[in-house]
C-alpha cells in the first residue's frame, strides 16, 4: 500500500488522458480541437501543481533553516563542561588516553607510589606515558616519606622501560594536601587537561595497604581549575629550588 501511495497519481491520470484523446482522436471519435483542449487543461493543472509544490518546498526549506539556527543558537549557549567525573568502568580507558595524547611535560602531582607494586598497574599508567613518543619529560612532584617507595617500587619498573631518561628523579616536599593530579599538554596548540582525584574514600580504595584510584575527574582545557593546579605545582616547583 505505501509503494501505491508513493506513485505519482497527477502525473498518471494525465498521461492517460492524453493517450485516451489520441486515442479517440485516431479513431475518429473527437475531433483535434477536443484533444488539444484535453491537452491544454492538463498542461494547466501539472502547473498548478508544480506551483503549489514549489511553494511547500519553500517553506520546507524555511522551516528547516530555522530549526538549523535554533539547533546551533542552544549549542552556543551551552556551556562546555569544567570537569568530567570518570567511574571505575572507564578509568582504565581514561587513563591510558591521557597517557597517550600527552604532549611536553607531565607533571605527577603527589602520586601514590605504593599502588605501583603491581607491575599490571604501572603498565596501565606509566609506561603509556614513558612509551608515548610526544612527551619529553616525565617530572613527579612527591611527598619526602614517598622517597623509599620510589627506590623500592618506581625505579626498578621505570629503569626497564626504553625511554627511562624522560622520566626525572622527583621533586621532593612537604604536601599536606590531599589532592593528587596528573598534568599535561594534548595538544599542539599547547592546551592543557588534568585528571584529578582525592586522598580517600570514595575517590580512592585501598587495598592490601595501598591507595588505588577509584573516581577521577578530567579536568578539560576549558576549567579555571587548570590554572590552580598549574599554580600549585609552580609554588611548590620554587619551594624545592629555595
Amino acid at each position: 500500500m505505501k509503494k501505491i501511495l508513493r506513485f505519482d497519481w497527477d502525473v498518471i491520470a494525465g498521461i492517460a488522458a492524453a493517450v485516451i484523446g489520441l486515442v479517440l482522436h485516431l479513431l475518429h471519435v473527437v475531433e483535434t480541437g477536443v484533444v488539444l483542449t484535453i491537452i491544454l487543461v492538463l498542461l494547466s493543472l501539472l502547473l498548478l501543481r508544480d506551483l503549489r509544490r514549489e511553494s511547500s518546498d519553500e517553506r520546507l526549506a524555511e522551516q528547516i533553516h530555522l530549526t538549523d539556527a535554533a539547533v546551533h543558537g542552544i549549542q552556543s549557549a551551552l556551556a562546555p563542561p569544567d570537569a568530567i567525573l570518570i567511574g571505575p568502568r572507564r578509568l582504565r580507558v581514561e587513563s591510558q588516553r591521557f597517557a597517550e595524547t600527552a604532549q611536553g611535560e607531565m607533571v605527577w602531582f603527589n602520586v601514590c607510589f605504593t599502588m605501583f607494586k603491581t607491575q599490571e598497574v604501572f603498565e596501565l599508567l606509566l609506561r603509556p606515558a614513558i612509551e608515548n613518543p610526544r612527551v619529553h619529560t616525565i617530572q613527579f612532584v612527591s611527598n619526602e616519606n614517598e622517597q623509599r617507595l620510589w627506590e623500592e617500587f618506581m625505579l626498578p619498573k621505570i629503569n626497564a622501560c626504553a625511554e627511562f631518561r624522560k622520566v626525572k628523579e622527583p621533586r621532593w616536599a612537604t604536601l599536606p594536601e590531599t589532592v593528587s593530579f596528573i598534568l599535561a599538554e594534548v595538544d599542539a596548540q599547547g592546551t592543557t587537561e588534568a585528571l584529578l582525584s582525592f586522598w580517600g574514600e570514595p575517590f580512592m580504595s585501598r587495598t592490601t595497604g595501598k591507595q588505588v584510584p577509584r573516581y577521577i575527574f578530567r579536568i578539560t582545557k576549558h576549567s579555571d581549575l587548570i590554572a590552580q593546579l598549574t599554580e600549585m605545582e609552580r609554588q611548590h616547583r620554587i619551594l624545592d629550588h629555595q
